[in-house]
């Protein structure tokens, strides 16, 4: 991808996942880098610097002899998530418009 992701719209991603499920971090890993194109390593900190806004939390269960951690969205990180679907779509219409012409003045 030609643009880069800024930390709030990898925020809004990460949060948007989560309130469809609960996963673990190879799962968003994966996702988030088949469709953004970012790397294992940009990620994590997302995820603490989530947690540590109280918009996730982590929980371990055992798999195959190992501990998965996975991440779960708060009742505070759905709002979180609300407020920036919100922004985005005024961020999107705007960006419409100079990228595709759409409502611009001639």
């Amino acid at each position: 991808m030609g643009f880069q992701v800024g930390a709030a719209l990898l925020d809004a991603c990460v949060l948007s996942m989560l309130q469809k499920e609960d996963t673990y971090g190879y799962v968003l890993t994966q996702t988030l880098k088949e469709i953004l194109g970012i790397s294992e390593s940009t990620l994590y900190p997302v995820l603490r610097r989530l947690q540590r806004d109280e918009y996730l939390t982590t929980y371990d269960q055992p798999w195959q002899g190992r501990n998965r951690r996975y991440y779960a969205i708060t009742e505070k990180g759905k709002e979180q998530a609300e407020e920036y679907r919100k922004e985005w779509k005024i961020y999107k219409s705007n960006i419409d418009k100079l990228l595709c012409g759409d409502g611009l003045s001639e």
